[in-house]
């Protein structure tokens, strides 16, 4: 009997294996919904995009204000700015009225300001949408400030300056970006504890009022509603807010000759953690797409060619990859990133730069372009698996000034990205004898790089 039921299992599954070989499936056709442009009479813009499923609305808004817009002697008013927007209240409710007032409705309110926009979004139920869109709208346009919240947002950047040279990662990565940079370069400027002395509440409150005008903010909208209706609730809540015309500082841009450098800073652990590259591109480049397939091949996962060379062959790093940084505003950064022990420092280095080289000599191969395309296409793909995050995406590509079409021609321009446009891509844009090379470590690592030139240490007391 057992003898029998067994063979029974073996002739089912080789059945079944003969069956799933013989699946087949249509191409994959991606094409997100496109959400409506509209525009109130304040002339914020709004992306209005319908999705009955679920009985809640999201909200996203991107306002054009930053970092690299706050005086060089207050560093870090801008995150402070954005942080107490939220958490210092409104004129009408105290922190903690503001609270309750979310929870009773279970909404939620956020704020934050980066270095090159500031960002609120915006969730509650359908049923409870005009109380929280009249809180959303409040935070936005009055944003008290409270001095106690502002003091401990103050007091957290502080905590967060004592220990951000705790780990090594964190170093690395803040110094090269400097170097590639320019310390001085509002992208690259690391906030200290006498700019935040510096800062007052008045400050936070200036700064707002500054940038947060209809006229700066791009909104987007999911969920279930009715756009026509959802326009007239925002003009309601929104359409008196005035516009100003803003005048903003002029930031300098990144010079583009590169400064081939090596670099060491001193650390008392037994790895060395590397970065490795040199400026990157804007992501409005024509050569975008094979500039990222070309970057997924060089070390853009378990199959690229840094992770089979340096890792599984060579077993010189625990972690290795590359990330060629594409600006949307500014210029990205490229570099290969990776943790070696202490003693495989000069190979890990030289291994690296090896593959770099080789990406601009040897072409993929089929399978390399397959699977890295299908990667990149993969990853955009379940980017957008709700509306709010496609609705998201089509505010930060209006945002930043790219075609209207470029989410729809995305996938296209990836597939069709050959073997001699990653070659091309890689011998424009990869520069191997040019390279800002960064390795924080202990003492044997810096020895170890004297094979390679001139090493110039830079104490960890400039990165405090």
């Amino acid at each position: 009997m057992k003898i029998r039921w067994l063979l029974f299992l073996l002739a089912f599954n080789a059945t079944l294996a003969q069956s799933v070989q013989n699946l087949s499936f249509p191409p994959l056709n991606f094409k997100p919904p496109q959400a409506a442009e509209r525009q109130l009479q304040n002339g914020m813009t709004v992306f209005l995009l319908e999705d009955h499923e679920l009985p809640t609305i999201s909200a996203f808004a991107m306002i054009r204000t930053g970092g690299i817009y706050e005086p060089a002697d207050k560093l870090g008013l801008a995150e402070l700015t954005g942080a107490v927007m939220r958490s210092g209240g409104t004129r009408a409710l105290s922190p903690l009225e503001l609270n309750e007032r979310l929870e009773f409705i279970a909404a939620s309110v956020e704020t934050s300001i980066g270095d090159e926009f500031g960002q609120a979004t915006f969730s509650v139920l359908k049923k409870d949408l005009e109380n929280g869109l009249e809180l959303f709208s409040s935070v936005l346009r009055e944003p008290a400030f409270d001095p106690a919240q502002f003091e401990l947002s103050r007091e957290q950047l502080r905590e967060g300056i004592r220990r951000r040279n705790d780990f090594p990662s964190s170093i690395v990565s803040r110094e090269y970006t400097k170097l590639v940079y320019g310390a001085d370069h509002p992208l690259a400027r690391t906030v200290e504890m006498t700019h935040l002395d510096r800062i007052q509440r008045e400050d936070l409150a200036a700064f707002h009022q500054k940038y947060f005008h209809p006229n700066n903010i791009i909104l987007g909208v999911s969920g279930d509603f009715d756009s026509d209706e959802m326009m007239v609730l925002l003009e309601k809540h929104l359409g008196d807010w005035k516009p100003v015309t803003i005048d903003f500082p002029e930031v300098a841009g990144v010079s583009t000759e590169l400064n081939p450098s090596l670099n060491y800073i001193a650390k008392d652990i037994n790895q060395t953690n590397i970065r490795l590259g040199h400026l990157g591109i804007k992501q409005s480049n024509p050569d975008y797409f094979a500039v990222t397939v070309m970057d997924t091949i060089l070390g853009g996962g378990f199959s690229s060619r840094l992770f089979r060379t340096i890792r599984s062959e060579q077993a010189l790093a625990y972690s290795v990859g590359s990330h060629f940084g594409a600006g949307m505003r500014e210029y990205g950064i490229f570099s290969v990133f990776l943790e070696t022990a202490a003693g495989s420092t000069l190979r890990a280095v030289q291994s690296s730069v090896e593959q770099i080289r080789r990406m601009r000599e040897t072409p993929v191969t089929p399978e390399e372009l397959e699977i890295a395309k299908e990667s990149v296409l993969n990853s955009f793909v379940f980017a957008f698996d709700n509306p709010a995050e496609i609705v998201n995406r089509q505010v930060r590509y209006r945002f930043f000034a790219l075609p209207s079409d470029y989410l729809e021609k995305y996938r296209d321009r990836v597939a069709s990205v050959s073997a001699q446009d990653v070659l091309d891509a890689a011998r424009k844009y990869l520069n191997p004898d040019r390279l800002t090379i960064l390795a924080v470590g202990p003492e044997t690592a810096r020895k170890a790089l004297f094979t390679l030139g001139g090493v110039r240490e830079l104490p960890l007391e400039t990165a405090r």
